[in-house]
């Protein structure tokens, strides 16, 4: 009898479990189809007037039907090289930002890590200035050597972050402290280039570092695409090892059988590159990637198989609706994404900070 009745215990919690992850699955479809209803209303915003019945007529056009007669050549222009690869930059870029923080902060065991605060955008940020200082915007194919630049740094200094991490057993405490302190070296670098440059310049580093998505064209779309191709099967292939170094430690995930210091490597690798060409063609957008895997944590739990996914929605959400908020407010002028973004998501983060607080003590 005691066996049956833990037998059935057993059964019933598998399949309360089975109810809650179906709960959070539909979540998450849900939120995917929040960031589709976004991005749609986000091509209605510009000074042209055109609303969704015109950009969906110009899509079709695009896909080989006739152009309305009152649409204009001009307003194709505007919607198929202006709006749709900003939307489109806004949506890879704030998943990747998003789910590459959920990464660090899971193999790192520590909710304040960030791309921003292992120094991998104050390094991207001191490329992109060291390009700009020396002229190479001002050349042919300018902005794609400072895109480069500002790459290559972001790269270099995630190599020298992971490979002190490596050399004295890859230690989360390693990883953050190497980070922080070049983070504090490269926006000193920053600074200096700043205080060097001319008026011109100085207007070019600044703006650059705002973050913005106005750089976005299809190339760069395409190449974030590809990178965030590549990067997704590797998160995914390690959501169980990443759950249980994140709940457990390193100790508990090796008694499972986890090669901890391998997954964690290979993982701070791909979500550096993933955040590294991002911040490459935007700027410096700080807020995402801390933010975005605590909104999704509070909101749908630890499971990465879940959490990663939901947080690149958020990310993408978050992105997409300061870029919106950025063109709306003080319309004409355009403000920054890496402005906006801290405006949006900080009420919206305080609110949910707030609200599971008030679960907990309840």
């Amino acid at each position: 009898m005691m066996v049956e009745a833990g037998a059935g215990l057993a059964g019933a919690a598998a399949q309360r479990n089975l109810r809650r992850f179906r709960s959070r699955v539909l979540m998450v479809a849900a939120g995917l189809a929040g960031v589709i209803v976004l991005a749609l209303w986000c091509t209605t915003i510009g000074a042209s007037g055109l609303g969704m019945r015109e950009v969906a007529a110009i899509l079709a056009h695009k896909l080989g039907a006739s152009l309305p007669d009152h649409l204009k050549p001009s307003d194709v222009t505007v919607v198929s090289h202006l709006r749709l690869p900003r939307i489109a930059m806004a949506i890879l870029g704030g998943a990747a930002l998003g789910a590459a923080g959920t990464v660090m902060q899971g193999v790192t065991r520590n909710p304040l890590v960030s791309p921003y605060t292992l120094g991998i955008s104050a390094a991207a940020a001191f490329g992109a200035s060291l390009a700009i200082i020396f002229g190479f915007g001002q050349s042919a194919g300018g902005q794609w050597l400072i895109v480069a630049s500002a790459f290559v740094f972001a790269l270099a200094c995630a190599v020298v972050v992971f490979g002190a991490g490596l050399r004295v057993g890859t230690s989360p405490e390693t990883v953050i402290l190497t980070g922080i302190a070049l983070m504090y070296l490269f926006m000193a670098g920053t600074a200096t280039i700043q205080f060097l440059a001319s008026e011109e310049q100085l207007a070019s580093v600044v703006h650059w570092t705002f973050g913005s998505l106005t750089r976005a064209g299809w190339p760069a779309v395409v190449a974030m695409a590809v990178v965030s191709l590549v990067s997704w099967p590797f998160f995914f292939r390690h959501a169980w090892s990443l759950n249980a170094i994140a709940s457990g430690g390193d100790d508990f995930a090796r008694s499972l059988g986890v090669p901890v210091e391998r997954v964690r490597f290979v993982l701070c690798i791909v979500a550096v590159l993933l955040t590294s060409t991002v911040i490459s063609f935007t700027g410096v957008i700080g807020f995402v990637g801390l933010v975005a895997p605590h909104m999704a944590r509070m909101m749908i739990g630890t499971d990465h198989r879940l959490l990663l996914p939901f947080s690149a929605i958020v990310g993408a959400w978050l992105l997409l609706a300061a870029d919106a908020a950025g063109r709306l407010l003080f319309a004409p002028t355009v403000l920054p994404v890496g402005i906006t973004v801290a405006y949006l998501g900080v009420p919206v983060f305080l609110h949910l900070v707030m609200r599971s607080r008030g679960r907990a003590g309840a």
